[in-house]
C-alpha cells in the first residue's frame, strides 16, 4: 500500500563520529565520507550525520574498511528506521500490559509518534527477537548463576498468550533466583516445539537442573520426560491448590446462589426512590448499591471464595441496618 502521508520532519540533528584510530593496528584513520540516517525515537524524528573513516595503512588487515560510528548500534537496529527506545516501549505495552496492536498504535499516536499500524506489528517481532537473543546469551546465565550455593536450578515453564489464536510466548524461569532463563515465541504448544526449548536451556546452564515445575499440561509433561529424563516434575502449587479446592469452590458458588435468593428486590426498591432527594432516600440508595456491589463480586477462588465473601458483605450490611434500628430508625424489611 502506498504511503498516504509524508514522513515526519526531523526535530533535531546530531553528528556521530567513530574513534580516530584503527582498532586493529592502532594508527590514525582518515575521514572518507559522511552518511545520513533518519531514526524515529519517542521524542520524535532525529537526523544523524554519520562520519565514516578508513584505515590507510596497506599492511593492516582492515585496510580501507569503512568504520561507522560506534554509537549507531545503540540507537537502532541495522537498516531500521525506529529506535531501540521505541521498540522497548512497544514490547512493554504488548507483553507487560497485554495491549493489542491497535491499542499500542493509539498509545503511540497519543505520544505524537507517527507510524503505521503494520509497523507496530513489525516492532513487536523485533522485540521478540531481541528478547530471545538476550535470554539465550550464555554469558548472562553464567553471571547470574556462578555464585549460586548450592549450584542447582529449579526450572519453571509456562506459556503466555496475549490474544487467542496468536503465538504463545514461552518463558522458562529459575524458581530459586527468579531469573528468566529463556523466552521464545512459538506457534503452538506441542511436544516437538517444547523439547528444543528445554534442551537449549539445559545446554546453556552452567549448573544442573534438579526439578521442573509447570501447570501440568500433557505436552509439557511429555516434553520434560523427553528432554530431561529422570528429573522430577511436579505441579505448580497454585494449580495444585486450585485442583484440590474444586469441591470447596463449587460449594461456595452454591452458597452464593442461595444467598442471592434472599436479597432479591433491591433494584425495584431503588426505582421507587427515583426522584427523591431527602436524606432517607439517599441512605436507602446507598444500602441498595452496597447489596448490588456484593452480588456482582465473583471473588478470586480458591483463596477468595465468592460465597464466603458474599456472606461476609451481607452480614456487614445487616449489622449496619441493625445499628440504624438501635438508634431509633425505621425497621428494615
Amino acid at each position: 500500500m502506498a504511503r498516504r502521508q509524508a514522513k515526519a520532519l526531523a526535530r533535531e540533528e546530531q553528528t556521530l563520529t567513530p574513534v580516530p584510530f584503527c582498532w586493529e593496528c592502532g594508527r590514525p584513520t582518515r575521514v572518507v565520507y559522511h552518511g545520513h540516517r533518519r531514526i524515529l525515537h519517542l521524542r520524535g524524528m532525529c537526523r544523524y550525520v554519520l562520519v565514516v573513516r578508513r584505515c590507510q595503512t596497506p599492511s593492516c588487515p582492515r585496510y580501507r574498511v569503512a568504520v561507522r560510528p560506534e554509537q549507531e548500534g545503540a540507537l537502532a537496529l541495522p537498516q531500521g528506521e525506529c529506535g531501540l527506545d521505541l521498540i522497548a516501549l512497544v514490547g512493554q505495552l504488548r507483553f507487560g500490559q497485554h495491549r493489542s496492536i491497535p491499542e499500542i498504535h493509539q498509545a503511540l499516536q497519543a505520544r505524537e509518534v507517527r507510524l503505521a499500524e503494520r509497523t507496530v506489528t513489525n516492532l513487536v517481532h523485533r522485540y521478540e527477537e531481541l528478547l530471545a537473543l538476550h535470554m539465550a546469551d550464555p554469558a548472562r546465565l553464567a553471571r547470574h548463576l556462578q555464585w549460586r550455593r548450592p549450584q542447582r536450578v529449579v526450572l519453571a515453564i509456562d506459556g503466555l498468550q496475549p490474544d487467542q489464536g496468536h503465538e504463545v510466548l514461552w518463558v522458562l524461569r529459575d524458581v530459586l533466583s527468579g531469573t528468566v532463563l529463556l523466552a521464545r515465541s512459538l506457534l503452538g504448544a506441542r511436544e516437538a516445539d517444547l523439547v528444543p526449548l528445554l534442551q537449549d536451556v539445559a545446554a546453556a546452564l552452567p549448573v544442573p537442573i534438579t526439578a521442573v515445575i509447570s501447570d501440568g499440561q500433557q505436552a509439557i509433561r511429555t516434553a520434560v520426560q523427553t528432554a530431561l529424563p529422570g528429573i522430577p516434575h511436579q505441579l505448580c502449587q497454585f494449580h495444585y491448590l486450585r485442583q484440590a479446592a474444586k469441591p470447596v469452590v463449587e460449594a461456595a458458588r452454591h452458597a452464593k446462589k442461595e444467598l442471592k435468593k434472599r436479597v432479591r428486590g433491591v433494584r425495584p426498591l431503588a426505582r421507587v426512590l427515583e426522584g427523591r432527594t431527602d436524606a432517607e432516600a439517599a441512605a436507602v440508595r446507598g444500602y441498595c448499591l452496597a447489596v448490588r456491589s456484593a452480588l456482582t463480586d465473583a471473588g478470586h477462588p480458591p483463596l477468595a471464595l465468592p460465597g464466603v465473601q458474599l456472606h461476609e458483605r451481607l452480614s456487614a450490611i445487616d449489622a449496619s441496618l441493625e445499628r440504624v434500628v438501635a438508634k431509633g430508625g425505621p425497621a428494615p424489611n
